[in-house]
C-alpha cells in the first residue's frame, strides 16, 4: 500500500475513491469517543479525522489517542448520518491526515456532495 502524500488535495482524492472502492472509511474511537481535535482553521470548532485505508488511522494510534482503536464505518452510514450530523453538530472532517496529523479540513456538507459527485 502507498502511503499518503505530502499532497493534501491527492489525499483527498485518494480518500474519495478509496472510500467508494472498499466502501468504508476508518475513524479512531476510544472511552470518550471518537478522536477529535482543534482546527486550525477556525477557533472553537473541532475536526473529527477519518482515513480511507485502516492503517492509515492505526498511526495515530498513540500519545493521547493510546487507547484509541481503529473503527470502520460503512460509506453508506457515513453519507446518510455521519456528514450530516457532524454539519448540525458544527464539526469538520479531517481528511486522510498524514502520520503529522496534517490535512484537509472539510465542511461535511462539502465532503458529502464531493462523494456524491464521484458516485453519479
Amino acid at each position: 500500500m502507498e502511503a499518503l502524500s505530502d499532497d493534501f488535495e491527492e489525499n483527498y482524492a485518494r480518500f474519495i475513491a478509496e472510500a467508494i472502492d472498499c466502501g468504508c472509511i476508518w475513524g479512531l474511537e476510544g472511552a470518550e469517543g471518537w478522536a477529535l481535535c482543534p482546527s486550525e482553521k477556525y477557533s472553537k470548532t473541532d475536526v473529527m479525522p477519518f482515513w480511507s485505508q485502516p492503517e492509515f488511522a492505526e498511526v495515530h494510534c498513540r500519545d493521547e489517542w493510546k487507547d484509541y482503536k481503529v473503527i470502520p464505518v460503512s460509506l453508506e452510514e457515513f453519507l446518510e448520518d455521519w456528514l450530516p450530523g457532524m454539519h448540525e453538530d458544527v464539526f469538520l472532517v479531517g481528511v486522510n491526515w498524514t502520520e503529522e496529523l496534517e490535512g484537509p479540513e472539510v465542511e461535511p456538507l462539502d465532503l458529502l456532495k464531493d462523494i456524491e459527485d464521484e458516485l453519479s
